[in-house]
């Protein structure tokens, strides 16, 4: 983003921000046969495997906390979540601290990968 926005001045900033202020959030709903596994992980971890609870870090509602880097996830489309819990896994995507969210998503399968971003999905 750094790369596009540097080319902005100010008033297209405040446009860019006005016009996305303006739009209506369209939040999706969970997949219910998905709900309940993945609400546990959310709010609990997976103790067994080392797995911590996505709330400590990303809020109770999904909110996120902005100033610890820690971002929104609630609401989140469930294929996008889906595939950054992969792309962490697999290490395509490494901007996380101290590896943090790989060292998570390494840990985790499929099924809850998937079960845990239907969850967030829901979440508003």
């Amino acid at each position: 983003m750094m790369g596009m926005a540097a080319a902005l001045s100010d008033q297209d900033m405040a446009n860019v921000a006005a016009y996305y202020t303006a739009q209506k959030v369209n939040v999706g709903e969970a997949a219910a046969d998905k709900v309940a596994k993945g609400e546990l992980i959310y709010r609990g971890g997976v103790a067994e495997k080392g797995i911590p609870a996505c709330t400590a870090c990303h809020g109770p509602t999904g909110a996120g906390v902005s100033t610890s880097g820690f971002p929104a996830v609630g609401g989140q489309h469930a294929a996008y979540i889906e595939k950054q819990l992969n792309d962490f896994a697999s290490d395509t995507r490494n901007n996380d601290a101290n590896r943090m969210m790989r060292d998570i998503a390494h840990k985790m399968n499929a099924e809850e990968m998937a079960a845990v971003a239907q969850y967030m999905q829901g979440l508003h």
